[in-house]
C-alpha cells in the first residue's frame, strides 16, 4: 500500500491520473465483476468495444482482455486522464471527448465504469447509449451508490460551513436511481436486462487520511475545485476531523471503507 500524505497536502482539484490510482487495484475491482458479467459472445465476433470514461485505462486494459479480438477505443474529458491512457495501452486509440452528448456506434460493448454518475438526466442518457450498440451489443455500466455513506454525508455538512458556504452552494451530485428506475427504462428498448448491487469494503492503511486520499481522488473534486488554497487546506482538517470520527480505524491503524456500487448490464 503507497504511502498516505497529509491531508493538507497540495491539492490539484482536476481529474489527475496520478491521484486516482493511488489505490487502482480497489477500484479496478469492481469493473472485473462488471465486465465478467457481461453476457458471452463469440469474441471474434465481438468487432468494436468502448470504454466512456476510461479514466487513467485501468478499466480499457480489463475491457481489452475479455475482448482480444476487437478494436478497443477509450474516451474521457480529461486529457491528463487520456494521456496516462496512452501511455499505458498505446496500441489502442483513446480521444478526450465530452461523453454528455456522446453518439457514435454501432458498437459491441459500451463499457461506463463509474462516470455516468457524473451526468444528469439519464432517463434519456442511458436510452442514448443503448441505441450506440450493435444488436445483441451490450452496455455494462457501474456507478457508485454512496451518496447516503457517512463519507458523502459529511462532505455536505462541512460545505455548509459558513466559512465556504457561499461559495460551495449548489456543489451537489447528480441524483442517484435504483433498480426500480433502470430496469423498465431499459427494458424497453433491451432483451435482458441484469442489476445487482454490491457493496466492497475496502481495507486503507494509514486511518482517517487514508480515506480524504481515496475521495480526493474522485468525489472531494468538485468541492475542492471552488476554494482557494488556504480555504481548501482548511476545509479537509475539518473533513478528516469528522472522517476519523465516522470511520474509526481498527487496533493496525487500518480503515475499512465500505462502498456500496449499483451495477447495469443490458444487452439490445
Amino acid at each position: 500500500m503507497s504511502q498516505v500524505p497529509s491531508p493538507n497536502a497540495p491539492v490539484n482539484p482536476a481529474w489527475q491520473a496520478a491521484q486516482y490510482v493511488k489505490f487502482e487495484d480497489e477500484r479496478t475491482r469492481p469493473v472485473r465483476d462488471l465486465v465478467a458479467a457481461i453476457p458471452t459472445l463469440d469474441d471474434r465476433n465481438v468487432a468494436r468495444v468502448v470504454d466512456i470514461g476510461c479514466g487513467p485505462g485501468n478499466s480499457t486494459e480489463v475491457l481489452a482482455a475479455r475482448y482480444p479480438h476487437a478494436e478497443v477505443l477509450g474516451l474521457d474529458s480529461s486529457p491528463d486522464m487520456v494521456d496516462a491512457a496512452r501511455a499505458r495501452l498505446p496500441k489502442f486509440r483513446f480521444d478526450v471527448a465530452d461523453i454528455a452528448n456522446w453518439k457514435d456506434g454501432p458498437f459491441d460493448v459500451i463499457l461506463a465504469n463509474a462516470v455516468l454518475q457524473w451526468l444528469p438526466d439519464h432517463e434519456t442518457l442511458y436510452p442514448r447509449l443503448i441505441d450506440c450498440l450493435a444488436p445483441g451489443g451490450s452496455l455494462a455500466v457501474q456507478t457508485p451508490d454512496n451518496l447516503d455513506e457517512p463519507a458523502h454525508r459529511l462532505m455536505r455538512e462541512v460545505a455548509a460551513d459558513p466559512r465556504w458556504a457561499a461559495t460551495l452552494k449548489g456543489t451537489e451530485r447528480t441524483a442517484r436511481h435504483g433498480a426500480t428506475f433502470y430496469y423498465p427504462l431499459l427494458r424497453a428498448q433491451c432483451s435482458r436486462v441484469d442489476i445487482w448491487r454490491t457493496t466492497y469494503y475496502h481495507p486503507l492503511a494509514g486511518g482517517a487520511p487514508a480515506v480524504v486520499e481515496w475521495f480526493k481522488g474522485s468525489a472531494l473534486r468538485p468541492f475542492l475545485a471552488k476554494l482557494d488554497e488556504a480555504s481548501r487546506e482548511a476545509f479537509l482538517t475539518r473533513y478528516t476531523d469528522e472522517i476519523a470520527k465516522a470511520y474509526p480505524a481498527l487496533a493496525d491503524g487500518t480503515v475499512l471503507l465500505p462502498f456500496p456500487r449499483l451495477f447495469v448490464v443490458a444487452t439490445r
